[in-house]
């Protein structure tokens, strides 16, 4: 149930000690105005619903199934929201859920840890976030990373993110970074908007004045620029975090580009232990024939990236399986829960999806 894609040794021996342990599951929530492009994401029927994807997403993660939430699931293009497989297995493996809010526009209706961070500006500015906002981030992220790491002892922390429009910061964060990512990025769509997100990438880093020149630059400084506020969050987390217990790292491209900017920290003089450090995702990001997450993650050379097998060909929900035809794919940590449901509980193909399903099935039943 969960296939080793790169770094297979490192993969297995990881897998191998943590089998059987519960994790924690850390949320970060962030937003950027890039996910406010018209179609750059289907995350959100329109660009409106966006601004609410990561608060609503939230809300149903803690709360799970209500009635009246304060902020509903909103409308996707197609399909049903990645929380609602994370939602599931929270509630399955009883996990313990830290939100924490990096920068958003308006604060999530649940408990949760606000680190005073801001919404990204789009990534065509040049100008994402202020620098000395970006470094106080990475601080406030140093800092959870070893709260939450005693939470977990033996076991493992698991990061998700929510971020609307966050695989076109990906792919700039990973440029900026020097990192050859273009056409390797996933999208929410089932064919990615390549030439779109690539447009954007190459207007803000235009704005800068290093890039161009081929300057060497300090990751803070390409954060700043294109980043958004979830990234250099979630690598200090990982970073402080890994030096005391494993780090699942839950998602896609996203959080191949927080690998990549924890790599370019660690050149720069900050510490944490990759050696503890995956990725892990759903099959439908690593056998998306029109990305290469696989490829991205051979650049990045010292990753292990896991899959989980989880399929919904055989659903009864078709919310679930146009999944299969590429739509949605991943997020708000959906492909690293199932990851950790089948090495806490072994559960299988059968058990994955029909603990889904139970939550959908509640789920259709409230007016």
């Amino acid at each position: 149930m969960i296939r080793i894609y790169t770094q297979i040794q490192q993969g297995n021996r990881w897998l191998n000690q943590y089998r059987g342990k519960r994790p924690a599951f850390a949320c970060v929530l962030g937003f950027t105005e890039t996910g406010l492009q018209p179609n750059i994401s289907a995350a959100g029927a329109t660009p409106d619903d966006r601004r609410y994807t990561a608060i609503a997403d939230a809300e149903c993660l803690v709360n799970g199934i209500q009635p009246h939430p304060k902020y509903p699931l909103p409308p996707l293009t197609v399909g049903a929201s990645p929380t609602l497989i994370s939602r599931s297995f929270v509630e399955a493996l009883d996990l313990p859920v830290y939100v924490l809010n990096a920068g958003l526009p308006h604060p999530p209706a649940i408990p949760h840890i606000d680190l005073a961070g801001i919404p990204a500006q789009c990534v065509s500015t040049g100008k994402a976030m202020p620098q000395e906002r970006v470094e106080y981030l990475f601080q406030q992220g140093w800092h959870w990373g070893e709260v939450l790491a005693t939470t977990v002892k033996e076991s493992y922390l698991m990061i998700g993110e929510c971020v609307v429009g966050g695989t076109t910061t990906a792919l700039a964060l990973l440029t900026g970074l020097r990192i050859a990512a273009a056409n390797k990025i996933n999208s929410s769509h089932p064919q990615c908007n390549h030439q779109q997100k690539w447009e954007i990438v190459q207007t803000g880093l235009a704005q800068t004045n290093w890039y161009f020149q081929q300057q060497p630059t300090d990751p803070f400084t390409v954060v700043a620029a294109v980043g958004d506020p979830m990234q250099i969050v979630v690598a200090g987390m990982a970073l402080s975090a890994s030096r005391k217990v494993g780090v699942l790292l839950a998602g896609g491209t996203q959080m191949l580009a927080v690998y990549a900017l924890m790599q370019s920290l660690i050149k720069n003089g900050s510490r944490g232990d990759l050696e503890k450090v995956v990725v892990g995702t759903t099959r439908w990001v690593t056998e998306d024939l029109t990305g290469d997450t696989v490829g991205l993650a051979k650049t990045l050379q010292d990753v292990p990236l896991f899959a989980t097998g989880l399929s919904f060909a055989a659903s009864n929900y078709p919310q679930l399986t146009v999944y299969e035809d590429g739509y949605v794919k991943e997020g708000v940590g959906a492909g690293g829960c199932a990851i950790a449901a089948h090495l806490y509980l072994g559960w299988d193909q059968t058990q994955l999806l029909s603990n889904i399903e139970q939550l959908l099935q509640k789920y259709s039943q409230i007016p």
